[in-house]
């Protein structure tokens, strides 16, 4: 830092005992740790009814599988009765789970899903 020589009791910047007004150190914060998000798994229920075909589309749009792990997961949750999709934060699995009632209701499929915590 530099001193002004021109300060206001024209003393260079030191005070009347000689030593500087400007105190050296750093400045430290306490942060609290930031906690890790919960974790929601997000589990495709089977049904007889809606096509398989659509349940590997979904997959793929709104959980971003490829075509082979769709597939691999949509056979599971036929086998199981019951398949995760994917682990997300909360705010995340509840959107993904909406997308895909949302996209199943219009399409007139009963395909159900729904969210856990991890």
């Amino acid at each position: 830092m530099k001193r002004n020589d021109d300060d206001k009791n024209g003393n260079g910047g030191q005070d009347g005992n000689g030593g500087d007004d400007f105190e050296h150190g750093v400045a430290v914060k306490n942060r609290a740790k930031t906690k890790k998000p919960s974790m929601y798994k997000v589990l495709m229920l089977n049904d007889d009814y809606t096509p398989m075909e659509f349940v590997i589309h979904v997959l793929e749009q709104y959980f971003s599988k490829n075509h082979k792990e769709a597939t691999r997961i949509m056979l599971h949750v036929h086998q199981k009765g019951v398949g995760v999709c994917g682990i997300f934060t909360y705010e995340v699995a509840e959107t993904k789970v909406n997308q895909t009632m949302d996209l199943a209701q219009q399409h007139q499929h009963p395909l159900q899903c729904t969210i856990e915590k991890d």
